[in-house]
């Protein structure tokens, strides 16, 4: 009777082609929901309020910004319709954008173990926290439909092109994620950086106020800016009558350059993961 024999897999220093590559990967997808999984379990393990966590977060910075900016600097009449609508769909996709800036930054460094201990493409890594963040953004995506129920706003047609307005806000998040999860994994005073990069690069997107009110001179600064060409678009998508300014391809065009360009210097340099970690 003959064994069964085991199969193997040859684990060589050569580098491997782009085809090859996206062979691994796919090889190893299921690992992807695996991590995906694990991270939005542990996130809300022995919480009172568990999922519900993802709600509240942005439902009460909307709270903020609908008291400062409707009620103290009135920026309602800028905006043709509900500015509770305006202020939350901007948000979700703001926060989906910092969670990757945040954790997906760090996710080399969070997986340092599990990188040690098994062999897989550590490209994955940061592509399971893209899949784990979508998950608290479908949970906002519900709270803002309540939201434009209660303020009586329908979406329209354009309401079809939202699965791929969806991927553009994943590629936005994953172009990020990847850049920085190489960076971080070697420069590690970055970590302490990227939280205030967040918070000041609020400042510079059109999450609380329309893109409308920068300056003419200014307005470079916004449209090449890729996370406010996602969030426009988004608008766009789920409200009617809501304008896209062609300008804000240039920030598109920006998104796909990083993207590329991340997996790029993230290949040149997972070879060299183990020597940082």
């Amino acid at each position: 009777m003959k064994k069964q024999q085991i199969p193997t897999q040859v684990i060589s220093t050569d580098k491997l082609s782009w085809i090859s590559y996206g062979r691994n990967l796919w090889r190893y997808r299921s690992l992807i929901g695996v991590l995906a999984y694990r991270d939005w379990k542990i996130k809300y393990a022995q919480t009172a309020l568990g999922v519900t966590w993802s709600l509240l977060q942005p439902l009460a910075t909307l709270l903020i910004f609908v008291f400062f900016f409707q009620q103290v600097i009135d920026l309602s009449k800028s905006v043709s319709y509900p500015y509770a609508v305006f202020a939350f769909s901007g948000l979700i996709c703001w926060q989906y954008f910092s969670f990757h800036v945040n954790q997906g930054g760090a996710s080399l460094i969070h997986a340092t173990e599990l990188i040690k201990k098994i062999y897989f493409p550590n490209l994955i890594v940061p592509l399971s926290k893209t899949l784990s963040g979508l998950a608290d953004m479908g949970a906002a995506l519900a709270a803002l439909g309540i939201i434009m129920f209660f303020y009586e706003v329908s979406p329209g047609w354009r309401l079809l092109a939202l699965p791929a307005v969806l991927a553009v806000q994943m590629l936005l998040g994953l172009s990020v994620s990847i850049w920085l999860s190489a960076l971080t994994i070697r420069y590690r005073d970055l970590q302490h950086i990227l939280p205030h990069l967040i918070n000041f690069g609020i400042w510079l997107t059109p999450v609380f106020y329309p893109g409308t009110l920068i300056p003419g001179r200014y307005s470079i600064v916004l449209y090449c800016n890729p996370a406010a060409s996602a969030i426009e678009l988004f608008r766009w998508s789920i409200i009617e009558g809501q304008p896209f300014n062609l300008s804000y391809t240039y920030g598109l065009a920006i998104m796909i350059v990083l993207l590329i360009s991340g997996i790029w210097y993230f290949r040149h340099t997972e070879d060299r993961v183990s020597d940082y970690i």
